[in-house]
Order: C-alpha cells, then sequence, then structure tokens
C-alpha cells in the first residue's frame, strides 16, 4: 500500500527539516532496521514552497500501515525516537487530502 501525508512546516524549522532529512539518508542501515519492523518498503520526503509557507510531502509504502504505526510507536530504535522529536518539533497541521485517482493490480 502507498501513503502521502501533506504537513505544514513550522515557521523557521525547513531547515531544521531538511538538516534531519539529510541525516536520515546518511543513516540508511538504521532507517532500514526500522522498516523490517514497520513494513515498510520504501520513503521518500519532499519539500515546496507554497504562498502559505513550506509544505512537506511524505510518501511512504508499507505491506501493513496499522503494524507501521504501532512499531513506530513502540519502537526502541534510537532513530525514530528522534524521528519523533524533529517531526513533533518542525510539523504543524497536515493538510487532509484524498486521491482523485488511485489504481492497483
Amino acid at each position: 500500500m502507498l501513503r502521502v501525508a501533506i504537513r505544514r512546516i513550522k515557521p523557521g524549522k525547513e531547515q531544521k527539516l531538511r538538516n534531519w532529512l539529510a541525516e536520515l539518508n546518511l543513516r540508511a542501515s538504521e532507517v532500514r532496521a526500522t522498516f523490517k519492523d514497520e513494513t515498510v518498503r520504501a520513503e521518500q520526503a519532499y519539500i515546496i514552497s507554497s504562498a502559505d509557507g513550506p509544505l512537506l510531502i511524505y510518501i511512504m509504502e508499507a505491506q501493513d500501515f496499522c503494524v507501521a504505526q504501532k512499531a513506530f510507536l513502540n519502537s526502541q530504535h534510537q532513530i525514530d525516537h528522534e524521528h519523533r522529536q524533529v517531526i513533533e518539533e518542525c510539523l504543524g497541521e497536515s493538510l487532509n487530502v484524498a486521491p482523485l485517482y488511485d489504481m492497483k493490480i
């Protein structure tokens, strides 16, 4: 399954979020270890500008999102704890969007 989340970035927090996303790339082995627990196959993140400030577009593919969320919330991986802190500090409201087109095999 594929899921897309769009969230506002809090004022003054874009660079901190960019730095964190860059760090995740450097810590790929740690990230992949969390993927196993979360049934995640892939993640991508984009930051785009909007008239109301920057937005984070977060795309995730997982076998089971209920398992993924539960594993993330109960994770013993240090990188998940750090990720949660950065997300809480840097991200604001979620833009509730639903796909207009969604096709699977």
